[in-house]
């Protein structure tokens, strides 16, 4: 919501670097005046409503004994408190952000600020920042749509010319013959992500929709990503939040797989297969998941043998679960480390340690057993975890405890993960 200048009211808001004091004060004298406040309108006693549904920021009074203000500022729709804190910053945080967030604000203490049009504030100075929340979308995410549509073209590209194998530089309207693959790619990462979404919007949570990363390798994408805003509320939404895309993205990955594996294999790959041996080949190992859902659809002699040919949509399953896989990982904030904090609480810091020497292990065994196969992704994301393990997890403003239905989910959903592991995801076969 923009702000409105209006020269017909005595309002202390329209000069953007102009100081003011308690932002309820100015209505005092006349409680039928209406002041503004970064756009904001309110009547002047305590508790009233702000434009769009959003109450008045809370006036200093309200931070007493938490928050000494001896300043307030606006800077467009946010509200400045610059004072001195009397507690710690995440003691702070935590008891005021009910406050704030029942009123439509995001909080974050900080030292100075700069912003806006308004002149910044020495970083000597404490300023509590109460930022209008929305869980909407505002305006058309033109980034959004443009970092998909890239992505929906890069899987068509590494699509047609690492799996249909179509020329493409002299035919480049024929990249569309790899829609099956590219549909199966961004489909089981985009639900994985729009999960996230749709439990980060049902807990009042600030967030993104996704951002899709195009690269034109055997996949086409990065996979995609949402940014979440503001402060978890509690270790429920956490969880909630957490767990959610991994089985929105497995229930995706387990549809893409079963229907692949009714597909016969295209004829350009099982000529490929009878060229391994003379020219090599990369092979992509299978996960118990997969054999396990090709059990249950009557097609496991499709996975039978070293160099076993599936149709490239099978493939996107198998994109879905190492994505599974890697997110489940119990460290930092990644999925499995939101779900991990939410289930143990801040014991989460000291079992996420194990992660990293786990990768590194798994990597030197391959190395010394195996060669190279698959060593460059564990050593990579061994040094991933570590400075997800120095950043730290999510900490939620509300650390009661999930109770046990949602412990049984948590589990189940680390079941699910390690069912999407293999030691060597990636095999390279050399020529005979």
């Amino acid at each position: 919501m923009g702000h409105r200048d209006d020269p017909d009211r005595n309002d202390p808001g329209q000069d953007d670097s102009a100081p003011t004091g308690d932002p309820a004060e100015a209505g005092k004298e006349n409680p039928s005046q209406s002041v503004r406040l970064g756009g904001e309108r309110r009547d002047g006693g305590d508790g009233g409503w702000a434009e769009g549904g959003r109450q008045a920021p809370p006036t200093p009074a309200d931070l007493v004994g938490l928050f000494e203000v001896y300043e307030t500022r606006r800077d467009g729709e946010t509200v400045l408190y610059v004072g001195e804190p009397q507690r710690s910053p995440e003691q702070l945080e935590g008891e005021l952000w009910t406050l704030f967030h029942d009123r439509g604000y995001e909080i974050s203490l900080q030292r100075g600020y700069r912003g806006g049009k308004m002149y910044p504030i020495s970083r000597g100075e404490h300023v509590l920042v109460a930022e209008p929340r929305s869980v909407g979308i505002d305006g058309i995410p033109w980034l959004n749509i443009g970092l998909f549509l890239a992505t929906v073209v890069s899987t068509l590209f590494a699509g047609a010319v690492f799996w249909y194998q179509v020329p493409v530089t002299s035919e480049p309207w024929r990249m569309i013959e790899a829609w099956p693959f590219a549909l199966a790619i961004v489909g089981v990462l985009g639900v994985h992500e729009l999960g996230h979404y749709a439990l980060s919007r049902y807990h009042g949570v600030q967030a993104s929709l996704p951002y899709f990363i195009p690269v034109p390798t055997y996949i086409g994408s990065l996979g995609a990503v949402i940014r979440m805003e503001g402060q978890i509320p509690d270790r429920k939404a956490l969880f909630d939040i957490g767990v959610a895309g991994p089985l929105a993205g497995l229930v995706a990955t387990v549809v893409v797989t079963a229907i692949g594996l009714q597909l016969d294999p295209l004829p350009v790959q099982q000529a490929t297969a009878e060229r391994a041996g003379e020219e090599g080949a990369v092979l992509f190992n299978h996960p118990p998941l997969l054999e396990f859902i090709a059990d249950v659809t009557g097609t496991s002699e499709r996975l039978e043998g070293d160099e076993s040919v599936v149709h490239p949509v099978v493939f996107g399953g198998w994109v879905g679960m190492l994505v599974t896989l890697l997110n489940m990982l119990p460290v930092g904030q990644l999925d499995g480390g939101h779900i991990l904090r939410a289930m143990v609480g801040a014991k989460q810091r000291l079992l996420s340690r194990l992660v990293p020497v786990g990768l590194f292990g798994l990597a030197t065994y391959l190395l010394v057993f195996r060669g190279f196969d698959s060593v460059l992704i564990w050593a990579i994301w061994g040094v991933f975890a570590l400075l997800l393990v120095r950043a730290g997890p999510a900490d939620p403003i509300d650390e009661s405890s999930l109770g046990w239905p949602r412990v049984v989910i948590g589990v189940l959903a680390f079941v699910l993960g390690a069912l999407c592991f293999t030691p060597v995801p990636v095999e390279i076969v050399e020529p005979a």
